[in-house]
């Protein structure tokens, strides 16, 4: 192979490695919430895993409706890609999901 062809593969192998290995901080942490159920969430919490407490209702005074569905960015600042979910309905059901990894999902589901 001529220096040519090898100065051209190495500089592509190089783009392609950078590409994908990009830093936690600029990963996509943006996650559409579905509600696929007959009630309302009346109350959604996502906190970094290593969180303390559930920090504040995302939702504030708002509710996803059934079959209803919303994208929340849980890029908090810190850098965590898992999160634990936490959706309150209006029929007293509480449905608690731990270690999320908001960077490799799109859509996470109640059903």
């Amino acid at each position: 192979m001529n220096t040519a062809r090898r100065f051209t593969s190495a500089l592509l192998a190089a783009a392609f490695l950078s590409a994908s290995a990009l830093p936690a901080a600029a990963l996509d942490r943006r996650v559409n919430i579905v509600n696929n159920t007959g009630f309302s969430i009346v109350e959604f919490y996502g906190s970094n895993k290593d969180s303390k407490s559930w920090e504040e209702d995302i939702f504030g005074s708002d509710v996803l409706g059934p079959y209803s569905s919303v994208t929340i960015n849980f890029d908090d600042g810190s850098g965590y890609c898992k999160f634990d979910f936490k959706a309150v309905f209006n029929d007293g059901d509480v449905l608690i999901r731990k270690n999320v990894n908001v960077c490799e999902i799109g859509t996470f589901t109640y059903e």
